[in-house]
């Protein structure tokens, strides 16, 4: 039994000694937008639709629609969706489209049709509207509560041009307020490390490596017409990276940035705002499936939890200490990008519980209910299950 507890301990340790050494080496080829030699106008100026859907943002959404409409790049035309708000979201839109000059158009969802989560739908009707009326390039797809930086669209789309992709994420920088909120999101930005290496986005034989992001999903045209745009995934929760999936399958070219600073984002308030906020979409990042989240969170806790207590014996010490350099050195080179001081890797094990706890209770919260409810319409679970989204072949 002894011998099995060391043989974990250094299994654990050389996971992470190789996730170390790997994106030490992988982040060299993730390109930093904020860098001075990225700040370039694409030629011919493509043209390009913003897209926002938000319900019940009207804390954010004024901030969002202003940093759009602030930026520097000329061929833009925004479009906000009020996705059948309770709250002041839509007042505010049209009262900002108003003093826009034509640059921001805002359209109101009032009903749901059946067969369709809510944000999917917006996306869908209104990207359809949007190459219908405009014929834009491309489209970003993006959310009510994402403040952007004023150059962030040109850079963007110059690197887009300029590496011909056809999908291009830029990863956005989570502002943390509290240091529960740092030390939660670290974790979960340092174990996303596991399911994509976005240093192997852009490799097309990469196939488990895709990648997609509902802060800024910023899509060719043609290549969303190709996948069959939202319409294919009418009950996805998890569009923003099913929307990656299905480009990788269909062979379109991805590419993933980076631009600390340049897209930045609030996600929750407090550790527990957190936990909250993923009770509805954690269990679908598993589809559904009870054993394959018992399995990832049972992983989760033997690679977080499992080098704070091999610390404990002497027969393990030097394999968990190896370990946490490596953690520690994880959180740093992914710290250079979010922002978030490897610092909170102390937090690691306190981090690696709350996470399996959210797991957890979106799991048993979802199952319970037999569904969950997204954006104030109650889904049931079986109903989602036949409705994910598959890849394309």
């Amino acid at each position: 039994m002894k011998d099995l507890f060391v043989i974990v301990a250094w299994l654990v340790a050389g996971a992470w000694l190789y996730k170390f050494v790997e994106a030490a080496l992988g982040f060299r080829k993730v390109v930093n937008l904020a860098m001075p030699e990225h700040d370039r106008t694409p030629a011919l100026l493509p043209a390009i639709v913003v897209i926002v859907p938000a319900r019940n943002e009207e804390e954010d959404i004024a901030h969002c629609l202003e940093s759009l409409l602030g930026q520097d790049y000329p061929n833009l035309r925004v479009i906000a969706v009020d996705d059948r708000s309770t709250d002041a979201t839509g007042v505010m839109m049209d009262r900002i489209a108003e003093q826009a000059g034509g640059r921001l158009e805002v359209f109101h969802i009032e009903e749901l049709p059946a067969g369709w989560l809510g944000k999917t739908y917006a996306l869908a009707t209104t990207a359809r509207t949007a190459l219908e009326r405009y014929n834009p390039e491309y489209l970003l797809f993006t959310d009510g509560d994402v403040i952007f930086e004023r150059s962030i669209l040109r850079r963007t789309l110059a690197r887009a041009m300029e590496t011909r992709a056809d999908h291009l994420v830029v990863m956005p920088t989570t502002i943390a307020k509290s240091a529960g909120e740092a030390a939660v999101l670290s974790f979960m930005q340092v174990m996303s490390l596991w399911a994509v290496r976005p240093w192997r986005v852009s490799d097309p034989n990469a196939k488990r490596d895709t990648i997609g992001v509902g802060a800024f999903n910023l899509v060719r045209s043609e290549a969303y017409r190709q996948i069959g745009g939202f319409e294919a995934m009418p009950m996805e929760v998890l569009e923003d990276l099913y929307l990656g999936r299905r480009m990788k399958a269909s062979g379109l070219t991805q590419g993933v940035a980076v631009a600390p600073g340049m897209v930045n984002v609030h996600w929750a308030t407090g550790a527990r705002g957190i936990v909250n906020g993923t009770t509805k979409n954690i269990f679908a990042v598993f589809r559904f499936r009870t054993a394959l989240l018992l399995a990832a969170a049972a992983g989760v806790l033997l690679n977080a939890v499992g080098p704070a207590v091999f610390t404990v014996f002497a027969a393990t010490r030097v394999a968990a200490v190896l370990g946490l350099a490596a953690v520690f050195g994880v959180y740093w080179l992914s710290g250079r990008a979010t922002r978030i001081s490897a610092l909170f890797a102390l937090a690691f094990p306190f981090a690696g519980i709350i996470v399996v706890y959210a797991m957890l209770r979106s799991m048993f919260v979802t199952v319970r209910n037999k569904g969950v409810v997204w954006r104030g319409t109650f889904y049931r679970l079986d109903e989602l299950r036949r409705g994910m989204a598959r890849p394309s072949r």
